[in-house]
């Protein structure tokens, strides 16, 4: 639904792919070990996920992913274009998923923000979420490459 802004956040469709992965890259949130189609794929494959894109003008602007796994929801490549950030749109991306994973009875967001990414920390925050003292462990079962 739009708003006084005229930006407008939609589901994921084919035709966005291309410019979301520029927007990630934009973003600085592709990495080598993350091919970003492998993982817009995964995330169209699964039920409970979605990945939101947050179009102004015809032009994507931003996206989001987000997903539940019966336990807690998950939020992945919160992106808004350097362009227009400060303008909202962060949070609004947010405001979605939290409505979305409530709407599934999600108790709880869990998501991750690299150590020295001091702006994004501070913009969690400001949304009320705390930095929590739990250690991230991973694994790559499937590679990538």
């Amino acid at each position: 639904m739009p708003d006084a802004d005229k930006s407008v956040i939609v589901l994921f469709e084919e035709q966005h792919r291309q410019d979301v992965i520029a927007l990630w890259k934009k973003c600085g949130l592709v990495r080598a070990w993350n091919d970003p189609d492998k993982d817009i794929d995964r995330c169209l494959s699964v039920d409970a996920s979605r990945l939101f894109v947050l179009i102004k003008d015809q032009t994507v602007i931003g996206s989001v992913m987000t997903g539940y796994d019966g336990h807690r929801g998950a939020v992945y490549y919160l992106s808004v274009d350097p362009a227009h950030q400060g303008g909202g749109y962060g949070r609004k991306l947010m405001q979605q998923c939290e409505d979305y994973l409530t709407g599934l009875g999600c108790p709880k967001i869990n998501l991750f923000v690299r150590k020295d990414n001091d702006a994004v920390h501070r913009f969690y925050g400001d949304m009320d979420y705390a930095l929590e003292t739990s250690a991230a462990f991973g694994k790559r079962l499937i590679p990538d490459d």
